[in-house]
């Protein structure tokens, strides 16, 4: 879907013909996944080896551009147990600064298993989809960055909490003049 995944495959000495030249999901791919050509293609079948909860949205855009489609489940994405009760009471009351979300199964399963992230708790999310799962539980997201990568998502964070603590900084310099105007 996107380039960690290309490395991933080229690591076992495959070279990725097709990658999405914008936004790294099944979305982007489909953009740039061409419509089958019987002239230029002698064989009509992509192999979709994927999660059993993934979307049907690649499969289903490629077979309204002529493939045929092989659907196999490679993995089972399945719910962890849930962490330790003070694990669980520091999420939802905000003992955590950060919480991040790398796919749309880890905020299902998060909040599925230990409660949604407390309100003050910074909310980072990979990508466009996993940031509208977030949504779809009611959370605030405050980081996404321009590409859905681990390394992306790490500089986002940083600039978000840099960002923070230059307005904290304000924040408090505004609040200790005011206190000293009063005095006077």
């Amino acid at each position: 879907m996107g380039d960690a995944t290309a490395e991933a495959v080229r690591a076992y000495g495959i070279n990725p013909e097709l990658l999405p030249s914008g936004e790294q999901s099944s979305e982007g791919l489909l953009d740039d996944f061409p419509p089958y050509d019987d002239v230029l293609d002698p064989i009509d079948r992509v192999l979709l080896p994927r999660a059993d909860i993934a979307t049907e949205t690649l499969a289903a855009g490629l077979r309204e551009r002529g493939w045929e489609i092989d659907d196999v489940t490679a993995y089972r994405t399945v719910r962890a147990a849930p962490p330790p009760a003070e694990i669980r009471d520091a999420i939802k009351s905000g003992g955590f600064q950060a919480v991040c979300f790398t796919s749309s199964s880890t905020v299902r399963n998060l909040v599925g298993i230990a409660g949604k992230p407390h309100a003050r708790t910074v909310v980072a999310c990979i990508g466009p989809q996993t940031a509208a799962t977030a949504r779809e539980f009611g959370l605030r997201v405050d980081v996404l960055p321009e590409t859905a990568t681990v390394p992306a998502l790490i500089d986002a964070m940083a600039e978000f909490a840099a960002a923070k603590a230059v307005e904290d900084k304000e924040k408090a310099a505004a609040a200790a003049a005011k206190r000293a105007s009063r005095r006077r």
